[in-house]
């Protein structure tokens, strides 16, 4: 491991809200949680599954078993939402205000083209799509890099970590089907 602080990259107002590292992250890890709060200021944190980039300032995801989250919306519109590259440990945050557009909305179908192309049978079950207008974006990373870690050295560890939980997973599914 080399020591010192990795290089990591920023997001520059005015020339991207969501910079290209921020929109490859949401591409390769459709997986981001959302955090909101209810009313009275309760946190709820969901996984959605199926977030896209709308545009250099708009993030987006299909409203599937989703109704804490759209309540919480309906009250409270300011979110933020986590994506982890879980093998590099390296992270981006979003936040912004969040606006919900159902199915009847005129806007609806121009929307949700994008959600319809990547997961056809899936999206026939969203009851909206929730559209994030992006006011900032932050990367972090593990503090592992504090101290020297390097990505490749990261990817090849977690892949491996991967594997070994893919073995156990097999494993399991043969003792569960005798």
């Amino acid at each position: 491991m080399k020591k010192g602080r990795a290089h990591s990259p920023t997001c520059i107002k005015g020339v991207s809200m969501i910079p290209d590292f921020a929109k490859d992250m949401i591409a390769n890890w459709r997986l981001g949680h959302i955090a909101t709060a209810d009313q009275e200021g309760r946190p709820n944190l969901s996984p959605k599954g199926t977030f896209v980039v709308h545009d250099d300032a708009t993030i987006g995801f299909a409203a599937i078993r989703s109704p804490d989250t759209l309540a919480n919306i309906a009250v409270r519109p300011e979110v933020e939402v986590s994506f982890v590259d879980i093998l590099t440990r390296r992270s981006v945050l979003l936040k912004g205000q969040a606006r919900i557009v159902t199915q009847d909305a005129s806007d609806f179908p121009a929307l949700s083209r994008p959600y319809r192309k990547l997961w056809p049978d899936l999206t026939l079950h969203a009851t909206a799509i929730v559209v994030i207008s992006v006011t900032s974006c932050r990367p972090t990373c593990s503090p592992a890099y504090d101290v020297g870690a390097e990505s490749d050295e990261l990817r090849a560890q977690w892949m491996r970590q991967i594997n070994n939980i893919n073995i156990q997973h097999k494993s399991a599914e043969v003792t569960h089907a005798d």
